[in-house]
């Protein structure tokens, strides 16, 4: 039996994880601590006390314990997932799937602050994943982002300044060093487990495209990668199963007023 760190950002990154929950981590993160939002009332501004004509007002799209999630967030949340580089398929994207990435982050982020584990990122670590992501969205070509002017009307034009998008950046890798440090440990492949995946799963696939497989030995690392993936996966997703149910998360919808 071997036991291997696991390495949960190459997981994320890659998107290459065996559950929809993939996505939660690659768009706006929330600060790991709790957060205290004004309570803003629901409903037709109209029926508001005060409100003038034409008056906007952000609008609770849910509860999660004691924290709001608002049709802003909604709204910023998939204004960044538009230009991250490793975004999910369109219909992964949907405005009802959002909401409930922003509540499972909620958990999450809840969940870290409770723990107090050691996430902190430095400014040498940021810079780098910052400095790759300019290399890896598509349409920062065009922007020539390469440049410090370039990524700065990038960003702007998608409603985001420099040091907004790093500090959500920031959260989004402290947030999967948190999910690193609490899944990581007890998490490992036998020999076993990776000769049986490379027989039953990846030898077929070669032979369906009549190509030659690479050896055992030279494949086994990645084999690993990729069930390390699907168990902590699973173990995220039951976790999650397990926040829902003890916490009070609650969806709201359009003409409801927030408790």
């Amino acid at each position: 039996m071997r036991s291997t760190r696991y390495n949960a950002r190459w997981w994320w990154l890659t998107g290459s994880g065996a559950f929809a929950i993939a996505a939660l981590m690659l768009m706006q993160v929330r600060p790991l601590q709790a957060q205290q939002k004004p309570i803003v009332p629901l409903g037709p501004p109209s029926t508001l006390p005060g409100a003038g004509q034409g008056t906007v007002l952000d609008r609770v799209v849910a509860v999660v314990n004691d924290d709001l999630i608002l049709e802003s967030d909604v709204d910023e949340e998939q204004r960044f997932e538009s230009i991250e580089p490793y975004r999910t398929t369109d219909e992964n994207r949907s405005r009802e799937r959002t909401v409930r990435r922003l509540i499972d982050r909620d958990l999450i982020a809840q969940q870290a602050e409770l723990e107090k584990q050691d996430t902190a990122v430095s400014d040498k670590e940021l810079d780098a994943q910052i400095m790759t992501l300019r290399k890896d969205i598509p349409t920062c070509k065009q922007y020539h982002c390469e440049t410090d002017a370039g990524w700065k009307k990038y960003l702007g034009d998608h409603g985001f300044t420099v040091e907004e998008f790093r500090n959500r950046w920031r959260q989004r890798m402290e947030l999967l060093n948190f999910i690193e440090v609490r899944f990581r440990n007890g998490s490992q492949i036998s020999d076993a487990e990776i000769k049986t995946y490379y027989e039953k799963t990846m030898l077929p696939e070669y032979a369906k495209r009549n190509a030659t497989p690479p050896k055992l030995e030279t494949i086994a690392p990645r084999i690993e990668e990729v069930l390390l993936q699907q168990q902590v996966g699973n173990l995220l997703r039951d976790w999650l199963k397990s926040l829902r149910a003890q916490g009070r998360v609650r969806i709201m919808s359009p003409d409801e007023v927030a408790p």
